[in-house]
């Protein structure tokens, strides 16, 4: 889950729950959440709280050196079998990361060393990465795709035995977008808010607790706009620019953006992806999986939406629109306007979209 390098999360945690421990913990790559979740496990399950005082260093990369984690490395613990160094933001340690190799040649196996090494990853070349793949563990955390957001959502939700539908889940991920630390922090408060003995999750609760709207909201406003409801879009802006704290234009025109951009690419795919409109349900749901793979969008329902919209938007509408979308957004941040008007940059996109 998450991982591209040596390990995965589930293994590493299963081996950790086993009392199975390496000298060093290398944890990197772009998505911060399954980096935090194994810091954190080592951090409250390794050592007793009694032991924590005497044998667990919290370490920051802005404020340490390779020099001073090895001096820390190097010392054996005290009243306890293992000593826990963990390296939080180690990706702002600029240099001198080589030197880590003379440690990693001969590490203390009563030391783990936990590097957490957020927001990319170090070059998998270089000697000291290297000799963490031979005694150690190697684990990549990789971001989430957009298309994969709304499956892990409902994985997250089911492993805590809580049943979404496919609208909640997609009014839930559309406001939240890829961030997997804040995804998880608002469904565990949602679920700590459902009433007792009840274990699914609406969309009205979303609405009631959270303040998404499950009328109002961009999944709704493209509905609209694929049927050519003139009438429920312009009340759906509306909504936006009365609401601006929770419907940002900022926030609301790049998801259109992206929306017209997936149809004016459909346009272009193979004709024998593309729906018909005459295909049977399962060879329907085979094209869907398709579409979702090449557009990098969950095939239900976007790709389902994408196609529904390709047929009222042509590509020459479409490519029309992304520049009606793109002028709106320029005009939402001051360029060529004295005045910023929500209500009116809606008004116009929306004549323009379905005109």
């Amino acid at each position: 889950m998450a991982n591209k390098g040596n390990s995965t999360y589930e293994q590493i945690i299963s081996d950790l729950q086993q009392k199975i421990y390496k000298p060093v913990y290398l944890l990197m790559g772009e998505e911060p959440y399954y980096i935090d979740k194994i810091a954190d496990y080592i951090d409250e399950n390794v050592l007793t709280e009694a032991e924590k005082p005497f044998a667990q260093y919290i370490l920051y990369g802005q404020d340490t050196d390779i020099s001073k984690i090895i001096n820390y490395a190097k010392q054996y613990p005290f009243s306890s079998d293992y000593q826990v160094i963990i390296v939080k933001e180690a990706q702002n340690i600029k240099k001198d990361w080589e030197n880590l190799s003379f440690y990693l040649q001969k590490p203390l196996n009563s030391t783990l060393l936990v590097i957490c090494y957020k927001y990319g990853s170090p070059d998998k070349r270089l000697k000291w990465v290297k000799e963490i793949e031979k005694i150690g563990t190697v684990f990549e955390s990789v971001k989430l795709r957009d298309y994969e957001i709304e499956t892990w959502v409902k994985t997250y939700a089911q492993s805590q035995k809580i049943e979404m539908d496919e609208k909640s889940v997609k009014i839930f991920c559309e406001f939240l977008g890829t961030d997997l630390s804040k995804i998880v922090n608002e469904l565990d408060k949602l679920i700590l808010t459902l009433p007792a003995g009840s274990r699914k999750i609406t969309a009205e609760h979303i609405e009631r607790n959270i303040g998404i709207s499950k009328d109002y909201n961009v999944f709704e406003l493209q509905a609209a706009l694929i049927q050519k409801d003139a009438l429920k879009a312009n009340r759906i802006v509306r909504y936006f620019a009365d609401n601006k704290k929770a419907n940002p234009i900022q926030m609301v025109l790049p998801q259109l953006f992206n929306f017209f951009s997936n149809i004016l690419l459909y346009h272009y795919l193979p004709a024998d992806i593309k729906l018909s409109g005459f295909e049977r349900l399962n060879e329907k749901r085979e094209k869907n999986v398709e579409i979702g793979k090449v557009l990098g969008i969950p095939p239900f329902p976007a790709a389902d939406n994408v196609a529904s919209a390709a047929r009222n938007f042509s590509a020459g509408k479409t490519l029309n629109i992304i520049n009606f979308i793109r002028e709106a957004d320029a005009r939402s941040k001051g360029f060529g306007v004295t005045e910023n008007n929500d209500s009116e940059i809606y008004k116009e996109l929306i004549f323009n979209i379905l005109h």
